[in-house]
């Protein structure tokens, strides 16, 4: 027999926080994800479609001030950090993923260039016969998820391409930006599709005769970089600048600095000064099992990170996957060889108390090894308790560091879904909320969009539609 999830502890935090939660109707989903990005210069660039809106980011800091410094611990692509440059403020962002901090690095290099002088560059690279530069040192070294991604032809213009920008220019941000255009079109020119959390194959690869999935028109990598080289040429040209070439929202405006710092914020946060911040916008990965290093797996690649280092970018990443081990153990010594030891043991309290979480994870935990009258397990992954509790301990973590470098007065602004499964929604607005305050933050809003998201596709199979917040969270820190 099945058992049942009990609901008294998210019924008490839903009654705690209820007058917290506030449709704002100036938010929808495009809003708060890339989609408002596609036709913006400068951030349409690369499709990272998981990263902020920059509208969203100038409705944020219209709301709460554009002085001081802005943070975000989860960077992905940067638009938080340069809309905060734009705006005047200094901006510091952590990123684990190669594939996005080299999306920031060349969105910092556009900041120095000159675009004419860029202008000549690009069109001296497009004059030049990409297949007959092809050289084994510039070859895509591909991973078993990636091989075939690319026809033959394909792959030896993207190497002449990439050995004639690495050998035969100067200019490092030139450099950068030019090697940013071949990085940004690899999904074009391939055989797959972005799907969730992996790559969906096109049957021209050859991959499997079951394949029957057909994604239109593929370019090749002459026109697809021709492309893209026009769009950046264009932005570049058109952007108002200083004479120190910072891109601004008017010629008053003083540009702001970037800070890139790589690495996890698990790690990165805890050596940042407390008291330093005085706005936090972020998004972390959410609790849905998407699995970043699959989804940019051709971005990886093309950046030289070889299977064991994809895999140790996904164990170190804050678990999200069913894939990802406890990191409690390292992060406990991380702590302890820092001299904190106490912060690390205040948070694990604050994480065992919270009443709510336990509540659905000892419920998921007691499906394990459950199975339905058809057979079927009761869990999609028997692993997703344990993804579940790692992430939430993660980010109780994380939360925790925030609070410590928020200045008084400062805020956190942090987009995150509500997750289910099993047919249980996990209240991660509220849950995330009370972690929050239990490290000293007081919960100001907790905007909700006027749509939420619909459950997935095999949850909705199961346990009919329904639909499941999704937040932004705006947490204060005291002023006295």
């Amino acid at each position: 027999m099945q058992p049942e999830c009990a609901d008294v502890a998210r019924s008490e935090l839903h009654s705690r926080y209820a007058e917290k939660l506030v449709v704002n109707s100036d938010l929808d989903r495009t809003l708060v994800s890339f989609q408002a990005n596609k036709e913006l210069p400068f951030y349409s660039w690369f499709k990272y479609k998981e990263g902020f809106a920059k509208p969203f980011v100038d409705y944020c800091i219209n709301s709460f001030g554009d002085q001081g410094e802005l943070l975000d611990p989860f960077a992905g692509s940067g638009a938080a950090l340069f809309v905060a440059a734009e705006r005047g403020m200094s901006a510091t962002g952590i990123e684990l993923l190669p594939s996005a901090t080299f999306s920031i690095e060349a969105r910092m290099a556009a900041l120095e260039v000159d675009p004419e002088k860029f202008r000549r560059y690009a069109d001296r690279v497009l004059k030049a016969d990409f297949e007959s530069m092809h050289d084994e040192s510039t070859a895509i070294r591909h991973v078993k998820i990636t091989e075939k991604a690319y026809s033959e032809e394909t792959e030896r213009d993207l190497s002449g391409y990439l050995y004639y920008v690495r050998n035969k220019l100067g200019p490092k941000a030139i450099k950068t930006l030019l090697e940013f255009a071949a990085f940004s079109v690899l999904e074009e020119i391939s055989f797959t599709r972005k799907d969730g959390q992996y790559l969906r194959w096109d049957q021209r690869a050859g991959k499997s005769e079951k394949t029957k999935f057909d994604k239109g028109e593929i370019l090749s990598f002459r026109k697809a970089v021709e492309q893209k080289l026009s769009d950046m040429k264009n932005d570049l040209l058109n952007l108002t600048r200083d004479g120190n070439q910072k891109f601004l929202v008017d010629t008053k405006t003083k540009a702001g600095e970037i800070e890139l710092i790589q690495g996890t914020c698990l790690h990165k946060l805890r050596r940042l000064p407390s008291d330093r911040t005085d706005l936090v916008i972020t998004s972390p990965p959410y609790c849905n099992r998407l699995d970043y290093t699959r989804t940019y797996c051709l971005e990886l690649t093309f950046l030289g990170c070889s299977e064991s280092k994809i895999k140790m970018l996904r164990q170190t990443m804050l678990s999200c996957t069913v894939e990802n081990k406890s990191k409690v153990g390292v992060l406990r010594r991380y702590y302890r060889d820092k001299g904190d030891l106490e912060s690390f043991e205040l948070a694990k309290a604050a994480f065992e108390s919270q009443e709510g979480f336990h509540e659905v994870w000892s419920y998921l935990d007691s499906l394990i090894g459950l199975k339905k009258p058809n057979g079927k397990k009761m869990l999609p992954n028997e692993n997703v308790p344990r993804m579940i509790w790692n992430d939430f301990f993660e980010m109780n973590l994380v939360i925790q560091q925030l609070a410590r470098v928020l200045k008084p007065g400062g805020r956190v602004v942090m987009v995150n879904d509500n997750v289910q499964y099993a047919g249980e929604e996990l209240p991660v607005d509220l849950i995330l909320s009370d972690y929050a305050e239990a490290h000293g933050l007081e919960i100001e809003t907790i905007w909700v969009l006027p749509r939420g998201k619909g459950n997935a596709s095999q949850q909705m199979g199961k346990h009919g539609r329904t639909e499941i917040r999704k937040c932004v969270y705006v947490w204060k820190k005291s002023e006295v």
